[in-house]
């Protein structure tokens, strides 16, 4: 059964009334998005947004079993979208968005699509599996600076020059087609270290889904794209499950929340960026030892909003 992630606290941090207008922007299962919209009501519209059309699929059954109310919009399309999507369907100016990062749970669990270094699948790692290189296709191609600095920089992988060496002299004897025959390759790269409990190819794969998903182009986009669709006082709420990503959210927040600078000749002036929001937390939200108990998933969720001034 799916499990949404800190759900009491983003639904405080989303704060939605009667009515409300929402967008998630990585709607996977609906999981958020039926609680936002029990509390929106008849007259909440929900913008759902995925890239995975298996997810957007068992959202749509989700929604329509659990008998959500409100009108359900629901798009195939990236995060990164959000923009050019919301302002396409009537969603110009919102009360709250919500984007879950990072891979799902059934995604993980689906050997076949390729993201687990735990069963044997393909090497794809798509998440929009219609389109695009998949990691089997990067692996093949990337030179191994390429590789360096991708497994530097996506995944802060420390021993990422000695991987890509370890890569590269296996693939000029095979290419990489499968999960597990990447990550064996790995492990013996790193001499089979796990470091507290990690497997050790987790930053790599970490690092590719990444880079064959273009995750951090999306998240900057839909974050500046995403502040500039809220109402005055509208919401928006990033789970984030990586160091990396949270990150970036933070420096974005921080950045929008700005500061009041005072003036030599008198006064103040306030310096950030636009549109002006403020925190509504002062740190991340993290989950309890009583959540990450029933779900582990939540053992490295932080959760990060602002609300738009």
């Amino acid at each position: 059964m799916h499990i949404p992630v800190l759900l009491k606290e983003t639904i405080a941090a989303l704060a939605p009334t009667e009515g409300c207008t929402y967008i998630d922007g990585t709607l996977g299962q609906a999981g958020h998005a039926s609680a936002v919209m029990r509390l929106a009501g008849a007259t909440g519209r929900l913008l759902g947004i995925d890239r995975d059309g298996e997810a957007l699929e068992r959202a749509r059954n989700n929604l329509k079993r659990d008998q959500i109310p409100g009108t359900h919009t629901l798009v195939h399309g990236a995060h990164g979208e959000i923009g050019a999507l919301a302002r396409s369907h009537g969603f110009d100016q919102v009360d709250a968005i919500l984007l879950d990062l990072g891979v799902s749970s059934d995604q993980l669990d689906t050997a076949e699509r390729g993201f687990s270094f735990r069963h044997d699948g393909p090497l794809d790692m798509r998440m929009r599996n219609d389109a695009g290189e998949s990691a089997a296709d990067l692996i093949a191609r990337l030179t191994v600076s390429e590789m360096t600095e991708i497994f530097k920089t996506l995944g802060e992988e420390k021993r990422a020059y000695a991987i890509a060496r370890a890569i590269d002299r296996r693939r000029q004897k095979a290419p990489f087609t499968r999960t597990l025959d990447l990550a064996d390759c790995v492990a013996v790269a790193v001499g089979g270290a796990h470091t507290k409990g990690r497997h050790p190819a987790t930053r790599v794969f970490q690092a590719l889904r990444m880079a064959v998903n273009n995750e951090v182009g999306d998240l900057v986009q839909a974050l500046d794209d995403g502040l500039s669709l809220l109402k005055p006082g509208g919401r928006m709420a990033i789970l984030t499950f990586e160091s990396l990503t949270d990150r970036i959210v933070k420096l974005a927040f921080r950045e929008h929340c700005g500061r009041e600078v005072a003036l030599q000749q008198g006064g103040s002036e306030w310096q950030g960026k636009l549109p002006r929001c403020e925190l509504i937390f002062r740190k991340a939200v993290v989950g309890q030892p009583e959540e990450i108990a029933e779900n582990p998933r939540a053992r490295s969720a932080k959760l990060r909003a602002v609300r738009r001034i």
